[in-house]
This record gives structure tokens, sequence and C-alpha cells, in this order.
């Protein structure tokens, strides 16, 4: 009988031993779930930060191209001066000339 008793107690033993242990695991998985739920939500975060960056880059860029546009413009209006400028220059020559 002895013998079956301390078999029986083993057992417990183990028993309690083996159920703590699946709760640390419980604890520690819930823990890691939790962890993982608080990551998951920063990459959302940042994504969408990433997305919000991205959208401004494209604005900025598309403001850059305007604003070299704008340039030209500038640029091909003050050359349209300069030969109005030499037309009226040679006119007024022509006309001291002739």
């Amino acid at each position: 009988m002895f013998d079956f008793e301390t078999s029986i107690v083993g057992i417990e033993l183990k028993l309690r031993q083996l159920s703590e242990e699946v709760m640390r695991l419980r604890r520690e998985v819930s823990e890691k779930n939790y962890r993982c739920n608080e990551l998951e939500e920063a990459l959302k975060s940042k994504e969408i930060t990433i997305n919000k960056l991205k959208e401004e880059n494209k604005l900025i860029k598309l403001g850059n191209r305007l604003n070299e546009k704008g340039d030209n413009a500038e640029i091909k209006l003050k050359i349209n001066q300069m030969i109005r400028t030499i037309d009226k220059s040679l006119e007024i020559l022509k006309a001291m000339g002739a």
C-alpha cells in the first residue's frame, strides 16, 4: 500500500507542476498576444503616417514642378519682352537710316 500511496502522491505532485506550468504558459501567451496587438496598432499607425508623408511628398513634388514651370513661363515672358525691345530698336534704327 505504501508504494501505491507514494505513486499517487508523486502523480499529484507532477499534476500540480504541470498545472502550474500550463498556467504560466497561458499567462505568457496572453502577454505575448497583448504585446503583438500593441505592435500591430503601432504598425498601423506608422503605415498611416507613411502614407500621409507619401501624399505630402507627392504634393511637394507637384508644387516644385509647378514652380519650375512657372519659372519657365517667367523666362519665356522675359525673352519675349527682350525680343520686342530688340524689334522696336531695329525699327527705330531703320527709320533713322531711311
